[in-house]
């Protein structure tokens, strides 16, 4: 399914994806992009995945983002084309029920960052630097960098880092709300894992119902945002896993969920 550029393993129900070229700082090619496409094919379809977790091979680097040496061999038309394929690809990952962790576990640069943005969890190790630097090189960041940023962290924060092509280090970026947690240098896929095999040990549904709750009500006015919540209860509230939960809290043992 996967190339030498990119890593696809199974932890029972937990999918490790991790982007193998530490020569290149993982930067991304045409072949990361196609090799993601395709794991991206396989997990829209498989009900026995419950959470993604994405790192970097080697200890330096997530991801720098865009491989610049083959964007040197590319014309204007080409850039368009890989924008728009990358585009797609992202919103298919963050369209996906199943929810993503990303262990920054070196710097994370660019689209590298962009990356981390698309998933829905991002840890990072203690001494990781990340940032936009796009308008440092006249361009601005292209894969939705400018877009979920903003997002997530408003405003004047998003602009301060892409005006600026500021870096910044864990700390500060979990101040800022842009990771959710800083882990101790070298912890961080250990502790993405332990999040994902949490989430996957949830019911299924409630899980995948609640993702799309929180991204698709962010579209919504307040009104229409509070009634697709209810919409988005409904399958939880129809499920054997709702019922298994009750029995299994009665019975004080671990809920079996299967995901009905």
């Amino acid at each position: 399914m996967a190339s030498n550029n990119v890593l696809f393993r199974r932890e029972g129900p937990v999918v490790i994806i991790t982007l193998n070229r530490p020569d290149k700082m993982n930067a991304i090619n045409r072949d990361v992009i196609e090799d993601l496409k395709k794991i991206i094919d396989v997990l829209e379809t498989d009900h026995s995945a419950r959470a993604i977790v994405v790192t970097g091979s080697g200890d330096k680097s997530f991801c720098v983002g865009a491989d610049l040496k083959e964007r040197q061999g590319m014309n204007e038309k080409d850039v368009l084309v890989r924008l728009e394929s990358v585009r797609n690809l992202y919103l298919r990952w963050e369209r996906l029920s199943l929810p993503s962790v990303a262990a920054l576990n070196g710097v994370a640069l660019g689209g590298g960052l962009e990356l981390a943005l698309v998933c829905d969890l991002r840890i990072a190790d203690e001494g990781v630097t990340m940032g936009l630097p796009e308008t440092d090189l006249a361009i601005i960041p292209g894969n939705g960098g400018t877009q979920r940023l903003t997002r997530l962290l408003g405003l004047a924060r998003s602009m301060e880092m892409i005006l600026l092509a500021k870096r910044i280090n864990a700390l500060e970026a979990q101040k800022w709300g842009l990771v959710n947690h800083v882990s101790t240098q070298g912890q961080a896929l250990k502790d993405a894992l332990a999040w994902a095999h949490k989430i996957a040990e949830a019911g299924p549904i409630a899980i995948r119902q609640a993702k799309k709750a929180v991204l698709r009500g962010l579209e919504k006015s307040w009104e229409e945002a509070l009634q697709w919540e209810v919409e988005c209860y409904k399958p939880c509230l129809y499920s054997k896993d709702r019922l298994e939960g009750l029995k299994a809290f009665s019975e004080k043992r671990k809920p079996n969920y299967e995901g009905e």
